[in-house]
């Protein structure tokens, strides 16, 4: 019998020193912009300066105004007219642009939304920031996993394909909001509306993203 046990056991350990390292490979480590899908379009509005944008928009509103019946100021209309000259100066096709504005937002709202279906179901790796959204007496069981500090909170929401709503089968302690992490688990690739609770109330934040977490860490480089 113990000859049997000696002859077995290198099997043994060779069998998990080859299984061991399969098993990691298969956990694959995420950066935020892994999350995102590419959806190719012309923006025009990206080749514009921060200046510009202002102008246009300038432009816009005074027109928006003017075409619901609205009284616009004497300021108000000199301010869009300069804009407008400055515009035209730095060769701006205002006109075309103001065209494609609903066109365009379309597309952003689309590029925001888009996830990678191949993630679904992938055991995953990711570090990220915590916003709790449940409790289980003084641990966490909910969260949501964002990309920068103050997401959600005190500044709008990143875009649904940047958050990603995790679940935990073991509570980890709280140690308060926006704490750094690294979680693992298996990754869901579903559309969700999760209720985050402010002071003043309760805010509906949009997911892409759904993470059921085997392991959490705080977050080391």
């Amino acid at each position: 019998m113990k000859t049997a046990i000696t002859k077995t056991l290198p099997i043994l350990l060779l069998t998990a020193v080859l299984i061991a390292p399969t098993f990691a490979a298969q956990v694959r480590e995420l950066g935020w912009r892994d999350l995102i899908k590419k959806v190719v379009f012309e923006d025009p509005f990206e080749s514009l300066t921060p200046d510009q944008l202002g102008d246009l928009g300038m432009v816009a509103r005074v027109r928006q105004l003017k075409a619901a019946g609205r009284e616009v100021s004497e300021g108000t209309t000199k301010e869009m007219e300069e804009a407008t000259q400055r515009l035209e100066k730095a060769n701006v096709d205002i006109d075309g642009l103001l065209a494609k504005r609903a066109e365009i937002r379309e597309l952003r709202k689309q590029r925001a939304h888009a996830v990678v279906e191949d993630l679904n179901g992938r055991q995953v790796r990711m570090p990220g920031y915590a916003l709790p959204l449940e409790y289980s007496g003084t641990q966490i069981t909910e969260f949501l996993l964002v990309p920068w500090v103050g997401a959600c909170i005190h500044t709008p929401p990143p875009p649904p394909n940047q958050i990603v709503y995790v679940k935990l089968d073991e509570g980890i302690e709280n140690r308060g909001r926006f704490t750094p992490m690294w979680v693992t688990g298996e990754m869901t690739v579903k559309a969700a509306t999760k209720n985050l609770y402010l002071v003043d109330g309760s805010s509906g934040i949009d997911v892409g993203y759904s993470l059921e977490a085997s392991q959490v860490e705080p977050y080391k480089k």
